[in-house]
């Protein structure tokens, strides 16, 4: 990654994928706890990050789960994620025709430990792997959720080959302990859309 930008008590460092950014957060602590912003929009403004989020969204999920790739197709959204327990490998799929880098990914490490956050910009597929035992995903959205509009690309692809990490306790990726949901094991290929 290219050096960040830092604004307030957040840093926005580019992935190398044009929009897509990590967010790192300044934590205030001490032996009663922490305190942290997750979102000020004139930082992220300041950061390169120009959208009015419209709705929060939260899941939980066990060890091993894999939700994704997904995308919404006629109302694309932007969405900024965290977790606040646990821990999860977050992945965005570059799907912006003519984009120099369409087809490509980037993941990250997420948990509650590194209060990191991932911000992914609209035409992006998006899924993530849960690591720990457990973890509590939230993210904000620029648009709100419309039924009938979300499509998505299988998360094993070999057209786009992301490089799944083993879960934790694990010594390497074993795509055996992979939990998906009916919809998400029926996704067709990258090459379809």
């Amino acid at each position: 990654m290219t050096q960040g930008v830092t604004s307030g008590n957040f840093t926005f460092t580019p992935t190398g994928i044009e929009g897509l950014t990590v967010v790192d957060v300044k934590l205030y602590g001490d032996e009663r706890g922490y305190f942290m912003e997750t979102y000020k929009k004139p930082d992220f403004e300041a950061g390169g990050i120009m959208c009015d989020f419209v709705q929060d969204n939260q899941s939980s999920s066990a060890k091993g789960v894999l939700r994704g790739l997904h995308f919404q197709i006629e109302h694309p959204q932007a969405k900024l994620v965290r977790v606040i327990r646990g821990e999860v490998f977050d992945v965005a799929v570059d799907l912006r025709p003519g984009s120099p880098t369409y087809g490509k990914w980037a993941g990250e490490v997420l948990s509650a430990a590194n209060h990191r956050q991932f911000f992914i910009p609209r035409g992006f597929a998006h899924g993530f792997l849960v690591l720990s035992d457990g973890a509590e995903f939230c993210y904000k959205c620029d648009d709100v959720y419309r039924p009938g509009d979300e499509g998505g690309i299988m998360w094993n692809d070999p057209a786009i080959a992301i490089d799944w990490p083993a879960l934790n306790g694990d010594d390497a990726f074993d795509p055996a302990k992979i939990i998906l949901s009916e919809k998400d094991k029926k996704h067709p290929p990258f090459k379809s859309l």
